[in-house]
């Protein structure tokens, strides 16, 4: 795992955090967040649902604002990209841990979460370790490794954008 602070240069990050949090960005909501419910906490079948915007699949630009995201694909230098989507989840009374899941099974293949907003939310993996929501900040790790999310209770809204591909 990889943790790398101010990733992109201050001009930049503001440029797609500004945008993609204004009333301009289309964002689709997503009833069910992870298909298989498998959580330690009691109430995350009840906020199993986020908002998305999906960036790249199918090995192809899906969306009109790709070019908004170009400057940290082209910062990560992957030699192939799977998928790229941005997720939005809203404030909670606490903290509510999402259910445990892999991002892909390809050994092979490499996930990377950048962060929109700073929160108490936070990445958390199975065997223990746990990632803040700091923005403009990049985690890096396998993408076969059993990880959750969480939502924030001390902001509006926990943000951030999902990268997969293979280096």
């Amino acid at each position: 795992m990889q943790i790398i602070d101010d990733f992109l240069d201050q001009k930049t990050f503001n440029s797609i955090r500004n945008f993609m949090l204004s009333e301009e960005f289309p964002w689709s909501y997503i009833n069910v967040k992870v298909q298989h419910q498998e959580s330690d906490d009691e109430l995350s079948h009840l906020y199993n649902t986020q908002m998305c915007h999906l960036f790249y699949a199918d090995f192809k630009p899906f969306t009109q604002y790709f070019d908004l995201i170009a400057p940290l694909v082209a910062k990560i230098d992957p030699v192939a990209i799977l998928k790229i989507k941005a997720n939005l989840t809203f404030r909670t009374h606490r903290p509510i841990i999402s259910s445990w899941h892999t991002d892909n099974q390809e050994r092979s293949a490499t996930t990377a979460i950048y962060y929109l907003n700073s929160n108490n939310g936070q990445t958390i993996f199975k065997n223990g370790d746990k990632v803040d929501s700091v923005e403009n900040r990049l985690l890096v790790f396998p993408s076969n490794l059993e990880h959750t999310g969480s939502t924030s209770s001390d902001t509006d809204y926990r943000a951030v954008i999902n990268l997969n591909y293979f280096v």
